[in-house]
Parts: structure tokens; sequence; C-alpha cells
């Protein structure tokens, strides 16, 4: 190494012995070796930046948890919170490089965060990066934890705080359907049932519906929070509570409800809540359930912005870009397209998850990471998506109104608003006739002398077919 080179570096010192941290780094030893051990995904934790909070809040809970119960110094308390405030805050997220997917059941990411932690600590205590003996990332930031209480109780932290943006963001989402529904109340169109015309509906019906949808998804969300607030903070390595002081643990679930801002609650039994990743599998079955839910309005979405000539043309959406490099004049549904390729990615993620939990032996469950990363990749692609279809295209949709009308008077569907007054076999046979024909159905009851003019107009009425379902 060149003697520039090795100026800028630091030597630091771990079980396998010594090696060179870069000086400027503010992570030590074990995050160096995990940058050189993992080249899986090439996305780092630093993507993860409520992941990142999490760790923090953890962190600044242990350590008050710790200071209570008389095992921290104040001097060494005060540059642990100064340094997880700032990570909370947002700073130093880029001195955390490791790969998502990391083998030792997060001890990697753990480890950073000890590190980067410890560093900034004491810098602001008044000493250089790497002077471990005054805030150590063992003995000072990761006392009375492990990674196997610390780490998971992280991800359930992060998990809760992106649940509240996407939620946010899911509500929007949601009012902006509200609003197309209130907007297309009053424009008739054809409901389908199996692709095949059905009967009358409003156009605001459709994005009703759709709001609805998203709604129940929403409280799913609220629902899934629950578990979520269970932790294991005191468990320690497997659950026994070893190497923490009498106290520690209610101690630290206590500071850690007050620094996320949200009631947690202390798990009952931290042998099975060490080993246990239900939460992680509810939670991600929620979010296929929003997937499946999402997609579904996304196909609707291009179905009825078909064409615009050979197709049902009964919306447009808003033109964002030329849909063809060869073909003038093309303009494709780009927005409902990637929400799609979002919610396939949410439901293969939800499919790791699934097998990743199922994977767990004995006292714990090592395939955490890509638990993590899978869960938090859906969560952080759901609000984007929600906000990208949102903005660049629901607020965006006008109807065409012409079409949709055209579609009712040239429909078969309307026969079924006849069958109370006619019977099943008679408005069948109408059907049948107008099919064969290419007539309309009020052309052939008058002609046949069915009805007279009041009565075909009143059960033809568009407040008739809807009954009392327009909201």
């Amino acid at each position: 190494m060149a003697e520039n080179e090795a100026e800028c570096m630091r030597v630091e010192h771990d079980l396998l012995g010594d090696k060179l941290v870069r000086a400027d780094a503010y992570y030590g030893i074990q995050t160096a070796r995990a940058l050189e051990n993992f080249h899986i995904t090439g996305v780092p934790i630093s993507q993860h930046r409520e992941f990142i909070r999490g760790l923090a809040m953890v962190k600044l809970a242990a350590a008050r948890a710790n200071h209570d119960c008389g095992v921290l110094d104040a001097k060494i308390l005060a540059g642990i919170e100064h340094a997880c405030a700032d990570l909370i805050e947002g700073r130093y997220h880029e001195h955390f490089p490791i790969d998502v997917i990391q083998g030792g059941a997060g001890t990697s990411t753990n480890m950073n965060a000890n590190e980067v932690i410890a560093n900034i600590a004491l810098e602001h205590m008044g000493y250089e990066r790497g002077q471990y003996d005054h805030c150590d990332p063992h003995d000072h930031v990761n006392r009375s934890q492990s990674t196997n209480d610390a780490y998971p109780s992280a991800i359930h932290v992060a998990l809760l705080l992106g649940n509240d943006i996407l939620e946010a963001e899911l509500a929007a989402l949601v009012a902006s359907l509200r609003v197309k529904g209130r907007e297309f109340r009053g424009i008739l169109k054809l409901g389908r049932t199996q692709l095949q015309d059905a009967v009358p509906m409003t156009l605001g019906q459709e994005f009703h519906a759709w709001a609805k949808s998203l709604e129940d998804e929403i409280e799913a969300l609220r629902f899934a929070e629950a578990p979520l607030q269970e932790v294991n903070m005191g468990g320690t390595a497997i659950g026994t509570g070893i190497n923490t002081p009498k106290g520690y643990a209610a101690k630290c679930v206590e500071h850690l409800s007050q620094v996320v801002g949200r009631k947690l609650r202390l798990a009952e039994d931290l042998v099975e809540a060490t080993q246990d990743t239900q939460c992680f599998v509810l939670y991600s079955s929620v979010l296929k359930s929003l997937a499946i839910k999402l997609s579904k309005i996304c196909n609707d979405l291009r179905l009825l912005s078909s064409g615009p000539r050979a197709g049902l043309n009964e919306i447009n959406l808003p033109a964002v870009q030329p849909g063809s490099s060869i073909m003038p004049g093309k303009v494709n549904p780009v927005i409902p397209e990637v929400v799609n390729q979002v919610c396939f990615r949410a439901i293969g993620n939800d499919l790791a998850v699934t097998l990743a939990a199922e994977a767990g032996q004995l006292q714990l469950n090592v395939m955490e990471p890509l638990i993590a990363h899978s869960i938090l990749e859906s969560q952080t692609m759901f609000l984007n998506a929600a906000r990208t279809l949102r903005e660049n295209c629901i607020e965006g949709i006008t109807a065409n109104e012409d079409v949709c009308r055209t579609f009712i008077e040239r429909s078969i569907g309307i026969v079924t608003a006849l069958v109370p007054v006619l019977g099943y076999e008679r408005s069948t046979k109408l059907a049948a006739e107008a099919l064969r024909t290419g007539r309309g159905i009020v052309e052939l009851v008058r002609e046949h002398g069915l009805l007279d003019e009041e009565a075909l107009q009143r059960l033809l009425d568009p407040k008739t077919m809807l009954g009392h379902s327009e909201p």
C-alpha cells in the first residue's frame, strides 16, 4: 500500500485480527469485513432509511435503559444520544454501505449501527474515530443487547414508521378516486361481468368501488400494526436475557415507546419471540392483498382506456409520454403498467418472506435480512406507486361520455331491467332477437307493442336501473 493511501486508513482489531479501515469512515472493522463478504444485490442498507432510523431508535432506548440500570456512564449516554439523534434525523446514512442480503442473521447490520453510533459519539465527546476506549461499539452501544433482539426490534420499528407513510399515500389515492367518483356520478355506462355486457351502472360507481377496495386495504394495514408493536428487547441471544441488568427489558421498551411515539409492548415469552417471525408474515400478507387489489384496479384502467379507436375507450388516461419508437401517435397506459409491475414484485417478495420465515431453526431465524429487505422494499415501492398513480394518472382521467352512452344504447344488457315486467322467458327471446338482427332492445319492445311508452321510459330510467346503489 502506498504511503499516502496508508495515511487515509486507521487500524482496528477484532476476533480475526487487525484490519485497515478508511479513516474517514464512521463504520468500523466488522462493517469493513461485511463489505468484502457480501456482494449480493448491490443494494446497501442505506436505501432503507426507515430501517436505519429504527436501528437508531432501538440503540437510543437501550442506552437510556442501561443508564437507568446504572451500567452506562452519563457522558457516554450523552454521546450515544447525540449520535442516534443524528441518524434519526437522516444524517450519516451513507455510512451504512453493507448489502441488504447477508449471512449472520443481521449481525453485520447491527454492528454497522453500533460502529457508526460509537464513532459519531466519539467525535461529539472530543475524541478521534476508532478511540473505542471512550465509547465502544460492543461494550457501550450494544450493551445489554444481541443482534437477535436489537435487529428484529429495529425491523418492527421501521415497518411501523413506513406504514404511517404508506397509509397516508394510500389515503390520498383513495381521496382522488372519490373525487373522480363524484365527478362521473351522472355518466351512465355499461357494467361487465366475465368481460361480457351486463347491466348499467355509472362511471362514478366504478371509481367509488375502487376507492372502497383500497380503503379496506388501509384498514388491514392498520390491523397488521398490532403484532409489530410487540418487541423482544431484553431477550438478547435466545430470549433468556443473559447479560442484561435487572429491570432492563421493561425500561428499554418504555424508552423505545417514547422514542417511536407509540405504545410498544414487551413480548410475554422472550424465547418464543426471539425465534418467531409471524408478525412479518402477517404484515407481508397484507401487502400481498394490497398488491392484488391495486393490480386489479390498474388492469381495469387499462381496459377502460383501451383503443382509443378499437377498444373500450370509456375513459382517457393522461398522456404522459409517447408510446412507441415506431408507431407515431401511439400513447400507452404506462402508469398503470408500472404499478402492475410493483404489485407483481410485492407478491414475489411475500413468497420470499414466507420461505424465509419457514426456514427458522431452533432458537433463531437467520433469514431475517431477507425478510426485512423484502417487506421494506414492498413498502417503499407501494408508497411511490400510490403517489405516481394518483399524480400522473387518476387526477387527470377524463370520461368519454358519448362512448359510454353508445354502449348502453347498443347493449343487450338493458333487457335485464324488463325482466320484472315481461318475465325471464320473454326477455330472453327479445335478447336473442336483438343479437340475431343487430337491432336495439327498446326498438323491438316498441315494435312488438310489449309496453307503452310511459312504462318503457320508467323501466329504462337510470335511477330505476341503478336501484339504491349510487354513492
